[in-house]
């Protein structure tokens, strides 16, 4: 059980109660209690039913579209402020906009860095968050940042399948790192796939660069949206002659086409964790819960004890 001096209490946005409810059970306490009325127009304001003055308040909620889960947030860590907490600490697991980390084209916003400020400006002492988009936006917040990767789950699961013939894949160059990481750990063989994208969230042509023949194929993402680029690598790879193809991704946003694009390649299986709350009942797709490693994560926070060691990378 963990000591209440100060309290530690954990609270969810909508959007991210399952995962929450689940790591409340893994450290034996209760959710906070919160509610969201929703005015006629569509308005809503988050409010803490139970006192926080002088708490270590933990707010979880994921990111993802619509843009409210964001202000839902932003409102919900304003609030705490206000109620005289003593520490408010954002646990993010998805933490939207990560994709706009930089300007790639004239006249857009850097929309990761603006998030950031957005958090900071409503008051939040600390940011736990997951797989970003990108490691660099670490360096976007003026608060401490617990940056947490999903192959601490990943490839203790990995392994336990005991493939004899395994090798790590990247959908990308931009992931040839988080290949590299799982590569080296597993004692694999890792392979890059080259892309060209006509426009966002449209691949155009991709390539292979490595031998897959005879191999059992893992690719590794942060994230998956429409699945056009995992999908795509996955029936080349196949074509290439790749015993099994399965993928491991952080996160499963699963927008448009996703799914039905899952269910018809050459991919076994896509494991996700639960950073955003299971969107589809395929058969294809499983889901791994970080809720204990979460949970573990936040205990020590709040006991001012290291989390290093918890994570690869």
């Amino acid at each position: 059980m963990i000591p209440n001096n100060p309290p530690l209490k954990i609270f969810s946005g909508r959007a991210t109660k399952h995962l929450a409810e689940k790591i409340c059970k893994s450290l034996s306490i209760d959710l906070g209690l919160s509610s969201c009325p929703v005015f006629s127009d569509g308005e809503f304001e988050p409010c803490y039913e139970e006192t926080i003055r002088g708490s270590y308040v933990f707010i979880l909620q994921s990111t993802m579209p619509p843009a409210e889960n964001l202000l839902e947030l932003l409102l919900m860590i304003d609030a705490a402020r206000r109620a005289s907490t003593a520490q408010v600490i954002a646990v993010i697991p998805y933490f939207g906009f990560a994709r706009q980390d930089r300007k790639d084209k004239p006249r857009v916003s850097i929309g990761a860095k603006l998030m950031a400020d957005l958090l900071s400006a409503a008051g939040v002492d600390r940011v736990i968050t997951m797989d970003l988009h990108a490691d660099q936006i670490q360096g976007f917040f003026d608060v401490p940042v617990d940056h947490l990767f999903a192959s601490a789950l990943f490839i203790p699961f990995i392994s336990n399948m005991k493939l004899n013939k395994l090798t790590i894949a990247s959908p990308d160059v931009g992931g040839t790192k988080r290949a590299n990481t799982y590569a080296r750990l597993l004692g694999s063989d890792m392979v890059i796939c080259h892309k060209t994208r006509a426009r966002a969230n449209e691949v155009n042509s991709m390539t292979v660069i490595g031998d897959v023949r005879d191999r059992d194929v893992i690719i590794v993402d942060d994230m998956i949206d429409t699945a056009g680029t995992i999908t795509k690598a996955a029936n080349l790879m196949k074509k290439e002659g790749a015993n099994s193809v399965r993928a491991f991704a952080a996160h499963g946003v699963l927008s448009g086409p996703a799914v039905e694009r899952i269910e018809q390649s050459a991919l076994e299986y896509v494991y996700f964790t639960d950073s955003i709350s299971p969107k589809s009942n395929s058969s294809k797709i499983k889901y791994i819960s970080v809720a204990d490693a979460l949970g573990e994560v936040i205990r020590r926070v709040y006991k001012n004890q290291s989390i290093s060691s918890l994570y690869y990378r």
